[in-house]
């Protein structure tokens, strides 16, 4: 399932190019609203996305690689969940980098994206990011387009939580449908529940 040709410029993320990624993701998403709300801050940002990409995403899924960007997909069937002693060292580097507020509401926000996610066999796009001297100039297509081919391959759906409003139309152009709109409680963003089917 797992073999993509690739285009030039794009890699896929080998298992020490955990930092990487969760660098280039939380640069990326710094003033994303809901990275905001959760987190507060960037370094918040960093040690979450470097921990899941460490143990979820490289791991268990499919993460490329660009100059200025990065994305993390989860593949089908596999948990997102982190083991419970990589859970508990990222939750004290959350508190040291944002406190003990991010922790609750980090852990708030995943409950809610359970109670919405598709309980079908679905890719699950969880990231990308694109450093902002890169954006348009076509990274995040190059970025997206493999996964979104692969998906089609294996006929079957894509399913993301877009965390911004201004990327709705950039994932409505490659073929998202809303599904529903969520909110994460205590005050926080909406969260934007998307599918994309597969096309022939």
């Amino acid at each position: 399932m797992t073999e993509l040709d690739l285009p030039q410029g794009l890699r896929r993320a080998k298992p020490e190019e955990w930092k990487l990624v969760g660098d280039i993701t939380a640069e990326a998403f710094a003033q994303d609203p809901v990275a905001s709300w959760t987190f507060g801050n960037v370094g918040g940002m960093r040690v979450a996305f470097q921990a899941l990409a460490r143990y979820v995403y490289i791991p268990r899924g499919i993460c490329h690689l660009a100059n200025n960007g990065a994305t993390m997909w989860l593949l089908p069937g596999e948990s997102k969940a982190l083991p419970l002693w990589a859970e508990v060292g990222l939750g004290l580097r959350v508190i040291q980098e944002s406190g003990l507020k991010a922790v609750s509401r980090s852990l708030t926000a995943d409950a809610r994206m359970k109670l919405h996610r598709p309980t079908e066999p679905h890719f699950y796009w969880f990231t990308i990011g694109v450093l902002e001297a890169a954006r348009g100039q076509g990274l995040a297509s190059k970025l997206m387009d493999p996964m979104l081919a692969l998906a089609d391959r294996e006929d079957l759906p894509v399913y993301l939580e877009n965390t911004n409003p201004v990327n709705t139309s950039i994932y409505e152009s490659q073929g998202f449908v809303r599904q529903e709109i969520f909110y994460l409680g205590d005050g926080g963003p909406p969260l934007e529940a998307m599918i994309r089917e597969p096309t022939s």
